[in-house]
């Protein structure tokens, strides 16, 4: 069939037969946001379970820090999931920006020499889940053509730093 449009005013026919162009380009552009989001998934878990061995040392109380234990266990097993994706795309992944995992541990080492107390980890572990949900959801914007499954993946890390927020809410 021929796709029609207007320029202009002007009716034009373009590709009056499809010859399956446009549709592998669409493809390659879904394969592309699905690893693209894949990657900053992968890369946020990562720095989520680092930040949270950086301060599972400093916890004094076993509710806090089990909660902690729990939500590492919850990321390193949607990791997995997301290991288990990229390997289908035949990708490795990224590794969190250096830059951004040294400054986050510089920030909880010297925050925690301050004040070394469950608030201040609560509060530091709070900031790093509001930030990753907000990276999530830029990246789920900008990779709008991803795969369901990877989208979803997504959604899931998010919901699960939320869940962190809120149950970090009394120890603040």
């Amino acid at each position: 069939m021929g796709i029609e449009k207007r320029k202009n005013g002007i009716l034009n026919r373009e590709n009056w037969f499809d010859t399956g162009k446009g549709k592998k380009q669409k493809m390659e552009k879904n394969r592309n946001d699905t690893i693209k989001l894949l990657r900053e998934c992968n890369a946020g878990i990562k720095m989520g379970v680092s930040s949270l061995d950086d301060v599972l040392e400093h916890v004094k109380d076993e509710n806090l820090k089990n909660l902690l234990e729990q939500s590492k266990a919850t990321h390193t097993k949607l990791g997995n999931t997301t290991h288990t994706y990229l390997q289908e795309y035949q990708d490795e992944g990224k590794e969190p920006a250096v830059m951004a995992k040294l400054m986050s541990k510089l920030k909880s080492d010297v925050a925690l020499e301050m004040e070394e107390s469950d608030g201040k980890v609560a509060d530091l572990i709070t900031d790093g889940c509001n930030m990753g949900v907000k990276s999530l959801y830029r990246y789920l914007n900008q990779y709008p053509a991803a795969e369901e499954k990877v989208k979803k993946l997504a959604k899931q890390v998010a919901d699960a730093e939320e869940t962190l927020v809120q149950d970090l809410r009394e120890y603040l």
